[in-house]
């Protein structure tokens, strides 16, 4: 809607009564004498112009929206082995996401007490699964030993060799949607992989929401 028009009207309506009244006036008032009009100078020759010499007016560009490129879904790539500190675990399927977080917590705390940082995404290691659970290794990289650790932390190595990534968002409830992609790409491209997997947390678990975490899992090959 134009809220402007109402006055616009308004405005073009007194226009016509302005005009009588000022021909009323000049009607009553006295003509006086007009002397001669003088000669009106001559107007300067109109100057030539190329188009050249007009000004150009340029409407600037929008640059173009970056392109949100897709996750990598089965990129081969090679683990290069980490120095790292790991904790040993087990848990049950419906609570497995408050054990592991309760282990990078440990982790976490251990790596602070000794003055240290971490020199890189927590990571975990799945060693075996079944119907009920799963074993596992917690584990954070570092950049040299930490003194003094808890007689449940070591300090290990990260796997290496050859992989392929995949990259899973959300919540962790959700992650059976992509390992079940990922076992059809295994299937559909006839690969052997190893009886391990691994999660690179890229968004550190203990201070993400579950539905925002990003996670790289990477799936050993033979």
């Amino acid at each position: 809607m134009n809220y402007a028009s109402p006055c616009r009207v308004a405005l073009f309506a007194l226009v016509p009564l302005v005009a009588v009244a000022l021909q009323s006036a000049h009607a009553q008032a006295p003509t006086p004498a007009t002397p001669a009009p003088s000669p009106s100078p001559a107007p300067p020759p109109a100057e030539n112009k190329s188009p050249g010499d007009l000004p150009t007016t340029t409407t600037p560009t929008a640059p173009p929206a970056p392109v949100q490129k897709a996750d990598p879904f089965g990129e081969q790539i090679t683990l290069t082995p980490k120095t790292v500190i790991a904790t040993k675990g087990t848990a049950n399927w419906d609570t497995a996401y408050e054990t592991l977080v309760a282990s990078l917590k440990t982790l976490a705390a251990a790596l602070e007490k000794a003055g240290d940082k971490p020199a890189g995404n927590s990571m975990i290691v799945y060693t075996s699964t079944d119907d009920t659970g799963f074993t596992y290794l917690a584990e954070i990289p570092v950049d040299q030993e930490p003194k003094d650790l808890p007689k449940a932390i070591t300090v290990a190595k990260s796997p290496e060799g050859k992989a392929l990534k995949f990259v899973h968002r959300g919540s962790y409830e959700n992650m059976d949607n992509t390992y079940e992609a990922i076992t059809n790409h295994l299937d559909d491209k006839k690969l052997e992989a190893k009886d391990t997997f691994i999660e690179e947390y890229i968004t550190n678990p203990l201070k993400t929401p579950d539905d925002k975490l990003v996670i790289n899992v990477y799936v050993p090959l033979k």
